[in-house]
């Protein structure tokens, strides 16, 4: 015999919309607008907030798993680059030929200049996903 919760799985598979749901002590289930505030509700563990409707206003706009895009940032490309710059690094080092002998000054002037393309394309993309995140909340309301 499947237990409570491998029933109330199975339950939650058949319906026709997926739906996020708060069980209460008794068992009640109760459907909530979004991800976020499912998420809310499960760290605040007050079930009232949730019967009542109460919604708090999305400051920033939440991608498909219910996390917070955040907007797009020098500093956050700058921390991405400084990852990838050792990574590029090594890739370079072990791919390039026995013949041509790269010196310490060559292999981190091509570093500098792969990154130099790597950083504004790194940025267009977290603003584009940001821009898709917002258009997609808009599209919501």
């Amino acid at each position: 015999m499947p237990s409570r919760k491998q029933r109330r799985r199975r339950q939650k598979l058949k319906r026709h919309e997926y739906e996020y749901v708060l069980e209460t002590e008794e068992g009640e289930e109760i459907p909530l607008e979004s991800a976020r505030e499912a998420r809310e509700a499960r760290e605040s563990g007050k079930g009232a907030d949730a019967r009542s409707g109460a919604r708090k206003p999305a400051k920033a706009p939440v991608d498909r798993r219910g996390r917070t895009v955040p907007e797009p940032s020098l500093n956050r490309v700058l921390k991405r680059s400084a990852i990838f710059a050792p990574l590029i690094a090594i890739f370079i080092y072990w791919t390039s030929s026995d013949d041509a002998n790269f010196s310490v000054a060559q292999l981190v002037f091509t570093v500098v200049l792969l990154l130099a393309f790597f950083m504004p394309f790194s940025y267009l993309v977290d603003v584009l996903v940001y821009r898709m995140a917002m258009r997609r909340q808009q599209q919501r309301r």
